[in-house]
């Protein structure tokens, strides 16, 4: 497989699959796999720490407004989910293109952990 289909692949399942790409032989070398195997692995920590905290908060909104904003926040819950994956999709897109495209905060972070 080349590198860039392992990169991209690198985020189909978040943190496990960036996981399994910094443990398999012939890809924990390649720095280019590295690189989006670490900023899979950091955007998933992200996405679920924004995710129990927006589920914490709409528990309390909801207690608080008696379940009025209950539809509301599940709406935004929904958008901001959707956002997540269509960013996901786009850092695929990208690292099939041979792209080192670096996320805001994390992108760097990745890049220091992959040695570029």
């Amino acid at each position: 497989m080349t590198s860039n289909v392992a990169g991209c692949l690198a985020y189909i399942l978040g943190f496990i699959t960036g996981i399994i790409f910094l443990v398999l032989d012939p890809y924990k070398n390649d720095k280019f796999v590295r690189f989006h195997a670490f900023q899979s692995i950091f955007y998933s920590v992200v996405v679920i720490g924004f995710s129990i905290v927006w589920a914490i908060l709409s528990v309390i909104l909801g207690l608080v407004s008696f379940g009025i904003l209950g539809g509301v926040m599940f709406l935004i819950s929904l958008l901001i989910h959707l956002a997540f994956l269509a960013f996901a999709i786009f850092m695929m897109y990208k690292a099939y293109q041979n792209e080192l495209f670096r996320a805001p905060i994390i992108g760097d972070l990745a890049a220091k952990q992959a040695g570029l």
